[in-house]
């Protein structure tokens, strides 16, 4: 969502941004479909299509192209092998990507607003990239993440269903929520923050979470949906808000349902949970004590080690 808000941003600004997205790649390479990054006639840059020489050099060209201002939509081919002539990459991984390059200006204002939008909902539409420059529905509806189609320089297209799909429920706005936000927004999370206290100051001072919610802990069961791209993190202040917490969430179908806790806590939140009727084997599911096993001690390192497991979650 980032890569949006800069983009958003810079035209704001009336300044040129190119928008490089990943729409093809074979072999060993380091960019993967879909990675974007956007530079800036300034230089200003956001994002990333894979690093090392060739992404210093595609970013050149992508400011060369920003500050002339006057450059169409193009595709151009990076291949990784030292012999590719003009297409080779500078890169030795003998694989290939191809990129997108689509100069934007100010009159596309309205159209990346309307992406900004629609990730800060946590909705989805389908971006579509073309020898014609960029265009975003959000009534669309794709279930292929992506697709490309290349029939010559004058003629291509590439498709990709974006939204942030993750979403993570931070149960409990204290002093590990602030950093946990912050990492999971770099992350691509879209961040849900829900306490049930008023005025707390780490709920307001909270800057990176899309959205906050002051909620009744005794009725949270519909705020989050089953699916494979919900996270569920519990951290209140106080284990009896937990457990009404937990037991609302352990049956739901979740990514990922965590709760932060020491042993005997969670014994004893798990035990009065099972004397309710709750099974042995949804409370095995649950990460608790939450998150990996790093000697964390400071909130920053504690919601590095739950965001560490989150990462090894989604990846898995």
């Amino acid at each position: 969502m980032e890569i949006w808000n800069f983009i958003y941003h810079q035209l704001s600004k009336n300044k040129n941004v190119v928008l490089i997205t990943v729409v093809e790649r074979n072999g060993s390479s380091p960019g993967v479909v879909g990675f974007k990054m956007a530079v800036s006639a300034s230089g200003e840059m956001e994002g990333s299509i894979g690093g090392g020489i060739m992404e210093y050099k595609m970013s050149n060209l992508a400011k060369t192209i920003a500050m002339e201002g006057n450059k169409n939509p193009f595709v151009k081919k990076q291949i990784h092998n030292p012999d590719a002539g003009d297409e080779k990459s500078g890169l030795i991984c003998s694989g290939e990507q191809t990129h997108a390059f689509i100069p934007l200006n100010s009159s596309q204002l309205n159209e990346i607003k309307k992406i900004v939008d629609v990730l800060a909902r946590g909705d989805n539409g389908v971006l579509n990239l073309t020898n014609n420059g960029l265009f975003f529905n959000e009534n669309m509806k794709s279930e292929e993440p992506n697709q490309y189609m290349f029939k010559n320089d004058d003629d291509w297209e590439y498709k990709e269903k974006i939204g942030l799909k993750d979403t993570i429920f931070i149960f409990g706005a204290g002093h590990i929520s602030v950093p946990l936000s912050q990492v999971c927004r770099m992350l691509d999370f879209r961040v849900v923050v829900l306490d049930d206290r008023k005025n707390l100051s780490t709920f307001e001072n909270n800057h990176f979470a899309h959205q906050k919610h002051i909620i009744d802990f005794k009725n949270i069961a519909d705020i989050v949906p089953e699916n494979q791209h919900s996270y569920v993190v519990i951290m209140s202040f106080a284990h009896k808000n937990d457990e009404v917490i937990l037991e609302q969430m352990v049956n739901k179908n979740l990514k990922y349902l965590g709760m932060i806790g020491s042993k005997n806590k969670i014994k004893t939140i798990y035990d009065s949970l099972i004397q309710q009727g709750i099974s042995e084997k949804n409370l095995s599911r649950v990460d608790a004590p939450i998150g990996l096993s790093i000697n964390s001690k400071t909130p920053a390192e504690i919601a590095i080690s739950i965001a560490a497991k989150i990462i090894q979650v989604r990846n898995s």
